[in-house]
């Protein structure tokens, strides 16, 4: 059975849009005019891979954004375990749903659970929507019988990723706007406004100052050569995102990236809390531990410490711990290896995972917010440095004049 999205004429002449399961369009039309419905346009919805196949592109983007994904989940999970069968809880979902792309693409899912598909299944036919740690967890539940709950601790990590990616961004986004501000606020009094002073004091015989000698020189280089500075950081960030497509590379700089003082631990905190709360929730669904790991390494964002993930999954097929294979991997903390030993031995192990990634996500908001509240009064007061260098170059020669004039 599949989705059918469908264009018909009611009793009253209206035309109506919708959507209508059927295994074919000549049933899709008769289940229309069942309804006194006269159909004009029946189409079949393509999703994912079908979509890919017949080089169909039904959705350019993302159908749910992180946000969204999280919320739905979290409605999906009520609905379920409230005793609301799958199919029934997928049709609710899709009448509710207010963007027309999320609405055809639940109902997709919806026919594929009615033909008799597992969610998991239906759900792989969307894999930009639902990545393999999703339909990962989603086949654990239902080979468990307990979806419900494992929709709830999805929809939980879910919102939790979001909230941790959300601070970050928030803690890093009031600098950001400081620099550039900063930056366009000095090239152009560079590039307008120390030109126009350097034209008063040209007829002027006498030698100016030192910084207004040093900003004259740093005008007339934006000026003529700022354009090949531009390009030059343009073409250098280009060359970058194309070097970062290379594997070999892009090990190499995620490795060095982990190296620098500040970013470099922010980057390693918040990639082992977001890979020890996705292995936290795969072991607790009754995903197999190995599984879990090859599903949490592919999480991380961090080539480096992607390999160091799936090395360490190397050493626990041939027999290891898994607290001794991440403690061998001095780019993952040493709480996530403590924390692992203590939930090996006490056999509660994706509890111990969560905690662990609970402290670890706490600690990187707490240092991201420490290095925006130093950081802010930072660049403000580097900011108003440059701009009085630049008003002191313009009035050390005004001065100068007076002297000369008395």
């Amino acid at each position: 059975m599949a989705a059918f999205r469908f264009e018909a004429l009611d009793a009253a002449g209206k035309t109506i849009t919708g959507l209508v399961d059927a295994d074919n369009p000549k049933a899709a039309r008769a289940q229309l005019r069942t309804q006194h419905l006269v159909p004009l346009k029946v189409d079949a919805v393509q999703v994912g891979n079908d979509a890919a196949k017949q080089g169909i592109v039904l959705f350019a983007g993302r159908v749910f954004k992180p946000a969204d994904l999280s919320i739905w989940t979290r409605q999906l999970s009520g609905l379920v375990v409230a005793g609301l069968p799958l199919e029934r809880a997928l049709t609710a979902l899709a009448d509710e749903a207010e963007d027309p792309r999320q609405r055809e693409l639940v109902a997709h899912l919806r026919s594929e659970v009615n033909a008799g598909a597992p969610f998991a299944q239906a759900l792989s036919g969307s894999p930009k929507e639902f990545d393999d740690v999703y339909r990962g967890v989603v086949a654990a539940g239902e080979q468990s019988g307990q979806l419900g709950q494992v929709l709830e601790k999805l929809a939980t990590d879910l919102e939790e990723q979001q909230a941790l990616k959300s601070k970050l961004i928030g803690a890093t986004l009031y600098p950001a706007v400081v620099s550039v501000f900063a930056v366009v606020i000095v090239v152009a009094l560079l590039v307008f406004v120390v030109p126009q002073v350097a034209e008063v004091f040209s007829s002027s015989k006498r030698a100016l100052p030192m910084l207004t000698q040093f900003m004259l020189g740093l005008s007339a280089f934006m000026r003529g050569w700022g354009w090949l500075l531009l390009l030059a950081l343009v073409t250098g960030g280009v060359g970058l995102a194309v070097a970062l497509r290379n594997e070999d590379f892009r090990l190499k700089f995620d490795s060095a990236w982990l190296g620098l003082p500040l970013v470099g631990r922010l980057s390693r905190g918040y990639n082992a809390a977001r890979f020890a709360g996705t292995l936290a929730m795969l072991a607790g669904s009754g995903v197999p531990i190995l599984k879990a790991l090859q599903a949490a390494a592919e999480t991380l964002s961090n080539r480096a410490m992607r390999a160091d993930a799936l090395d360490a999954l190397i050493q626990v097929r041939e027999g290891a711990p898994l607290a001794s294979a991440l403690a061998a991997k001095k780019r993952f903390p040493g709480l996530l290896a403590m924390f692992a030993r203590l939930g090996e031995q006490t056999g509660q192990l994706p509890v111990m995972l969560q905690r662990a990634a609970t402290q670890l996500s706490t600690e990187v908001q707490r240092k991201a917010m420490a290095i925006a509240t130093v950081l802010e009064p930072l660049l403000i007061v580097a900011m108003g440095l440059m701009v009085m260098l630049i008003v002191m170059s313009v009035m050390l020669p005004i001065m100068q004049m007076n002297t000369w004039v008395k």
